[in-house]
């Protein structure tokens, strides 16, 4: 059985509610924070970082957006159907999700690997939080533009999974949820969801209501 190597608090939240959705046989293994820099992972994953899906044949797949879609291209049929034109744009809101707002939280999480003094983190940080700002305005105006309870509108995708984590992380940063009423809504019908709460609590971790 494949297993997704998850740590609490991270992106790998997303495959995890993926599988529960899914219902895939897919082992998880949640790790405590840390364990990803230890050599025991990282002769999994050398880039130390998580999600990573390791085979049974000792493959290892990593990147949140790659195993997602090897998931809907192995256990979708049947459980999770969607037209071509919902992959497409499943695909294009999550490459969004995960090349551009995932990695603007590089600043946030990681202000000193961008700048030395404390007076250019804060400079960092500040700029950070002014693009995420806008990525999150963006988000929230294609929530209220699809009109449905999924960030596509009425169909659920991979995509409401990835942004359920943005939503969670953006409660570390000044950002306030409520100055985006349509992914405060999503965030709350996400925490109702029955497979999100089995992922969340496979990952240790609490909805935040």
């Amino acid at each position: 059985m494949p297993t997704l190597y998850t740590m609490p608090g991270t992106c790998s939240l997303a495959p995890n509610i993926a599988i529960a959705w899914l219902d895939a046989p897919v082992d998880i293994h949640n790790m405590a924070y840390g364990d990803h820099k230890k050599d025991a992972y990282l002769e999994i994953n050398p880039k130390g970082k998580v999600p990573a899906v390791r085979f049974e044949d000792g493959d290892v797949l990593t990147e949140a957006s790659a195993i997602l879609a090897w998931l809907g291209s192995t256990y979708g049929k049947g459980k999770f159907a969607r037209d071509s034109q919902i992959g497409r744009k499943e695909a294009e809101a999550l490459s969004y999700m995960t090349s551009e707002v995932h990695a603007t939280y590089g600043g946030h999480f990681g202000p000193g690997n961008l700048a030395d003094s404390e007076t250019a983190k804060d400079e960092v940080k500040q700029k950070t939080y002014e693009k995420l700002n806008v990525h999150y305005t963006r988000l929230n105006e294609d929530m209220k533009a699809h009109g449905g309870n999924w960030y596509l509108g009425g169909v659920r995708s991979f995509a409401d999974a990835f942004l359920y984590v943005l939503t969670r992380w953006l409660e570390q940063t000044p950002l306030s949820i409520d100055d985006y009423p349509a992914l405060r809504k999503h965030r709350a019908d996400m925490e109702a969801d029955e497979g999100v709460k089995k992922a969340l609590e496979r990952q240790d971790m609490q909805p935040i209501g």
